[in-house]
């Protein structure tokens, strides 16, 4: 069965890591309790700055920034909408929805859904 896909590239300051460790281990609870199917956030260790594109270079981090890459696994592109409208009216969520409140620059966070290809 073909899965579906939310992918995230997100800049991080670096001292902000523990809260952004926080903000997804509580995130990510609800999108299980709510349904996905995976939820995984990774900090980049192996990621160098290409010359014309890379992770770093497609969220313009800053020096005192790392790149965070995510992804939640859905059964379907209508799972998925169906879970992320219970996520975005979870009240447990509604603190940390607000650009202000967030340990990132939610301006350069790059995401979309994807349909999987493979599936292995």
């Amino acid at each position: 069965m073909s899965k579906y896909v939310d992918g995230f590239v997100v800049p991080v300051p670096k001292k902000n890591l523990p809260e952004y460790r926080r903000m997804a281990q509580k995130a990510g609870k609800v999108w299980r309790e709510l349904g996905a199917l995976e939820y995984t956030e990774c900090v980049a260790e192996d990621v160098k700055t290409g010359k014309a594109t890379s992770f770093p270079r497609c969220v313009k981090v800053k020096p005192t920034e790392t790149v965070v890459f995510s992804w939640i696994v859905y059964r379907s592109r209508a799972h998925r909408d169906n879970v992320l409208k219970k996520v975005m009216a979870d009240p447990r969520l509604a603190s940390m929805m607000s650009p202000g409140k967030l340990p990132f620059d939610a301006k350069r966070m790059i995401y979309g859904g994807f349909k999987s290809l493979v599936d292995l």
